[in-house]
């Protein structure tokens, strides 16, 4: 399989880097973050429950819930080994958000793509350069029970590839976390005290691969169950580990540089901060996000709590784009906003009546989508305890946030129409 064939031609990094950082003259339209309005309460734009209901899994919930890219469309990962991506409605307009009732008999619309896991899915990530207008980018990496790493077509849904890694015993061996670099180039698999590195453009069982222990050395023991890249393109990535550690890496030779102890459960989530300097890590039954500064690792910066001390499950939490807020779920359905720049609590509103485990804001649109749910053990009988579920539970709804920039924009155009009149006038009068 070609290069071409398999992602299409690849995007150069380098030009990436300078579009981001090319100057712009007085006379250009720049294009400026939402911010987004915390003590407002969002709205529910959309709702979804009643197709991840099936009458041989009633009891069917979510896992996770990730937008793409380009903001097109969500990616959520559920109990029944599947993977759907939702597409945003063409006509969607984020200045005429109308709130979407949760009570309603259906959801607000269907999957377009339904991909099927032959066991449980452990992880999943985009293509960094995915574009729903260039369908040869427009893919997502999984890795289940069992399987190998699989490469999935997100407009058609079906199997582009696979990326298969080998044991001692020439037997196939599951990844448990998966991750892109941002070049897009490599596709980066933790594994049980090992990470393997495959070339995205030649699938099959090449790769190379790194061992997390350093003989005497304080390496990283335990099955690498999270990884991500820092967003700056410094070439850090950090993987955090069921052992309760999180470790750094050099990206070009897989140095490993530092190890951070001190999280209370195993590290089930990593995260860093926009602008890089700082790591946030969750773990599982850990009530705690830690922030670190990966400048100066001799201690935790803060610590940010979160209703997950009884849980297992892993609960994503995401950086908004502007990199001042983080939101997280938890046990208690509620995602709970916090101010970055001093680890404060800043607010909360109710998403879910169950666990909320998925939470993750739209790259540019002041949107966020959030997944719930969490396993519910058949009673024996005999038991009246009503298992039946509600809207609100097992299911995904994507948010809609007041942005201070409209008022602002609108207010400063105001200004300016004003200021322009008033020009007008003293040129008359003069």
């Amino acid at each position: 399989m070609s290069v071409t064939e398999l992602m299409g031609e690849e995007e150069p990094l380098q030009s990436a880097v300078e579009n981001e950082t090319a100057e712009t003259t007085p006379g250009d339209d720049v294009f400026s973050w939402p911010v987004l309005r915390f003590d407002i309460p969002p709205k529910r734009v959309y709702h979804f429950c009643h197709q991840f209901r099936k009458g041989s899994n009633p009891n069917n919930f979510l896992k996770g819930i990730k937008w793409s890219p380009d903001g097109s469309c969500f990616l959520t990962s559920s109990d029944d080994d599947t993977l759907r991506v939702f597409n945003l409605p063409g006509n969607f307009d984020v200045n005429h958000v109308d709130a979407c009732s949760p009570t309603a008999d259906e959801d607000s619309f269907v999957a377009n793509v339904v991909a099927s896991e032959g066991e449980s899915v452990y992880d999943y990530c985009w293509y960094p350069y995915m574009s729903a207008s260039d369908p040869t980018t427009s893919v997502f990496a999984s890795t289940s029970r069992d399987h190998p790493v699989h490469l999935w077509d997100a407009t058609s849904g079906q199997l582009r590839c696979t990326y298969r890694a080998y044991d001692a015993m020439d037997e196939i061996t599951a990844a448990f976390s998966v991750a892109f670099n941002h070049a897009g180039t490599k596709l980066i698999a933790g594994y049980n005290n090992s990470l393997r590195v495959f070339d995205v453009h030649r699938p099959g069982r090449d790769f190379e691969q790194y061992s997390t222990l350093h003989g005497n050395k304080d390496g990283q023991s335990g099955i690498i169950s999270a990884i991500t890249f820092c967003p700056t393109h410094t070439g850090l990535l950090a993987t955090g580990s069921y052992s309760q550690t999180t470790a750094i890496y050099n990206e070009d030779n897989m140095e490993l540089l530092y190890v951070l102890h001190g999280q209370e459960g195993g590290v089930t989530h990593v995260q860093f901060s926009k602008d890089g300097n700082y790591l946030y890590t969750g773990g599982r039954k850990d009530p705690y996000i830690y922030c670190w500064d990966v400048r100066n690792t001799a201690g935790i910066v803060y610590k940010l709590y979160r209703s997950s001390e009884y849980t297992n499950q892993r609960i994503l939490f995401d950086i908004e784009p502007c990199g001042r807020h983080l939101g997280t779920g938890g046990q208690d359905g509620q995602v709970h906003i916090y101010d970055l720049q001093t680890g404060q609590w800043l607010a909360s509103f109710q998403a879910a009546s169950d666990t909320v485990n998925g939470f993750c804001f739209h790259p540019f649109l002041p949107l966020a989508a959030s997944s719930s749910g969490h396993r519910r053990f058949v009673m024996p009988d005999g038991y009246d305890e009503d298992l039946s579920l509600t809207v609100e539970e097992n299911c995904a709804s994507v948010w809609g946030f007041s942005c201070a920039s409209m008022a602002d924009n609108a207010a400063s155009s105001c200004w300016r129409e004003l200021d322009t009149e008033s020009e007008c006038e003293l040129n008359q009068s003069s």
